[in-house]
C-alpha cells in the first residue's frame, strides 16, 4: 500500500488542531496507517510538525500564486485568496493556533516570505483608499490568519457551514477592514 504523504500530514493538522496532545499513534490511527508506518515518514512527533510547517508554508505560497494579490482592487484579490486558501484551511489552523509547537529561535524563512505578501496586499489596498490605514498591514495580516483558522475550525466542528467559509473571512475582515466616511 502506497502511503499518501499530503493525506497523512492533512490527516495529522486535523486531528492536532482538535487535540493538540495527540500521540503517534493516534495520528497513525487516524491516518489509517500503521505506527511504523508512520515512523518511517516522519522519525517522530518534532519531525512530524516541521513537515507540517513546511506542508503548510507551501500550500500557502500556492494559494497566493494562485491568487494573484497584484491583479485587480485589493479587496477582490483578498477574496482569491481566501478561495484559494480553503482547500489549506485545517492545515493552516493547526500552524496558526499551535505555531508554539514548532517556532524555534527564529521564525521560519518561508513565514517571514508569506507575511510579507500578505502585508504587501493590504498596503497596496490602503494605498489605493479600499482598506483602513489606522490598521496595519501586519495586524491585518494576523487577523486574516486568526479568520481562517478559526473558521476552519468552526467548519470541522460543525459551527459553520462549509459552504460558508469564504463568505464569512471575507465580509468580517473588509467589512473591519474597509475605509468608511465615518467613524
Amino acid at each position: 500500500m502506497t502511503v499518501d504523504r499530503d493525506q497523512v500530514l492533512r490527516t495529522a493538522a486535523a486531528l492536532l488542531s482538535r487535540k493538540s496532545t495527540a500521540t503517534m499513534d493516534e495520528v497513525a490511527r487516524a491516518a489509517g496507517i500503521g505506527r511504523a508506518t508512520l515512523h518511517r515518514h516522519f522519525a517522530g512527533r518534532d519531525a512530524l510538525v516541521r513537515a507540517l510547517e513546511n506542508h503548510g508554508i507551501e500550500q500557502f505560497e500556492a494559494a497566493l500564486d494562485a491568487a494573484r494579490l497584484d491583479e485587480g482592487p485589493a479587496p477582490d484579490a483578498l477574496r482569491r485568496l481566501i478561495a484559494e486558501v480553503e482547500p489549506a484551511a485545517g492545515l493552516l489552523a493547526f500552524l496558526v493556533t499551535e505555531n508554539q509547537l514548532f517556532e524555534g529561535d527564529q521564525m521560519n524563512e518561508g513565514w517571514a516570505r508569506l507575511d510579507a505578501r500578505v502585508s504587501a496586499l493590504f498596503r497596496r489596498g490602503q494605498e489605493q483608499g479600499d482598506f483602513r490605514i489606522d490598521l496595519t498591514p501586519a495586524w491585518l495580516t494576523e487577523a486574516l490568519y486568526g479568520l481562517i483558522g478559526t473558521c476552519a475550525w468552526a467548519v470541522q466542528v460543525g459551527r459553520v457551514a462549509a459552504n460558508d467559509f469564504q463568505y464569512m473571512i471575507v465580509e468580517l475582515l473588509l467589512g473591519g477592514a474597509r475605509r468608511s466616511g465615518e467613524k
